[in-house]
């Protein structure tokens, strides 16, 4: 008998090594492990190695220690959407890297720390909706550029990071709706952003100011430039991602315009001023070099224009003297007079 319970011992260790946890459902065929709504207050543990969607909605997590998925390597989808974190330990999801999609709306998250997000290489999707945040930070962290889309409505945020949307580059759908956004000095650099964005066939709900008063309401991007006039250019050593710092600006754009009189007045940490006005010198200077070499062009021309009648003009004086000198001079009067009469 010795050797069967070896055996047994064996396939029970091996079955409760890979089984389901404690109120869960596990499906071998789709590789899911359905956990919500099953008053969890951390990520459970055993979970399967193998399963590739994980369902932990509606429970009540507050808190993922920084091993939470280490069993779980192959995780494709996480959804942790209605639950009690109010933070994210940076490093929490480093383990996923097939991790696609990733669902935190509901939550009580305050903010996001830097790189919270790294070593996501396939992360596509990222809900941060419903949340109570008040900052994001300039980066979500290392190997997260190939997300797709992200939502950061209905939160608290007054202003977004324009180096942390260039960091990524492959957005296609980005949302905003439902944040007290300040319309000032601090978010020009997301309306410049935006309208690249939106001009190279992104998607967006658009930003609507809560603040100043007088542009509450407002969609940012029917803000005039001429309001943002008193911005301060921030210079490009200033920022050790100062690439990040050149607005782009769509071609075409009815926004670009003289500066006026400021509204906001100076403001510190303020976003750069628009680049309307090194783009506007750029062309300045292109119309002003062109227009040079097409006057050149022109000047050369008559020049040579010029040269060519003197040179013909010579030849032609220097032909009839060789041609018509001896016939003047042997000639009678009577032969003479008629060509002379017919040169008046």
């Amino acid at each position: 008998t010795g050797p069967w319970l070896l055996a047994w011992g064996v396939i029970l260790l091996a079955h409760t090594a890979h089984s389901c946890p404690d109120k869960c459902l596990c499906y071998t065929a789709s590789k899911t492990a359905d956990c919500k709504n099953r008053g969890f207050t951390e990520i459970p543990a055993r979970l399967p190695p193998e399963i590739q969607i994980l369902q932990l909605q509606n429970n009540r997590i507050w808190r993922i220690n920084q091993n939470a998925f280490t069993a779980t390597p192959l995780l494709k989808i996480l959804d942790l959407s209605n639950n009690s974190l109010s933070s994210v330990a940076p490093g929490a999801f480093q383990k996923l890297r097939y991790l696609q999609v990733l669902n935190l709306t509901r939550n009580l998250i305050h903010y996001i720390e830097n790189k919270t997000f790294s070593f996501l290489p396939r992360l596509k999707e990222l809900d941060l909706s419903s949340n109570s945040i008040v900052r994001l930070p300039e980066t979500f962290g290392n190997s997260t550029g190939n997300i797709t889309l992200l939502s950061v409505k209905h939160n608290k945020l007054q202003k977004m990071e324009r180096i942390l949307l260039e960091s990524l580059p492959n957005l296609k759908v980005v949302l905003f709706k439902d944040n007290p956004w300040q319309c000032n000095c601090n978010i020009f650099g997301m309306k410049l952003w935006l309208e690249s964005f939106l001009y190279r066939g992104g998607i967006s709900d658009g930003i609507i100011c809560s603040a100043p008063g007088i542009r509450k309401g407002k969609d940012l991007l029917k803000v005039p430039y001429e309001l943002f006039g008193a911005c301060p250019v921030r210079t490009a050593h200033t920022h050790p991602a100062s690439s990040h710092q050149h607005g782009w600006e769509p071609r075409g754009s009815p926004k670009h315009g003289h500066h006026g009189e400021p509204e906001d007045g100076g403001r510190g940490g303020c976003e750069p001023k628009a680049r309307p006005r090194p783009v506007s010198l750029r062309h300045a200077i292109a119309t002003v070099a062109i227009t040079g070499v097409v006057c050149g062009v022109v000047c050369l021309m008559m020049v040579a224009a010029a040269v060519y009648g003197c040179a013909h003009a010579a030849i032609t004086a220097k032909y009839h003297r060789e041609q018509l000198g001896p016939a003047r001079q042997h000639g009678t009067p009577e032969e003479k007079e008629p060509f002379e009469s017919s040169l008046a």
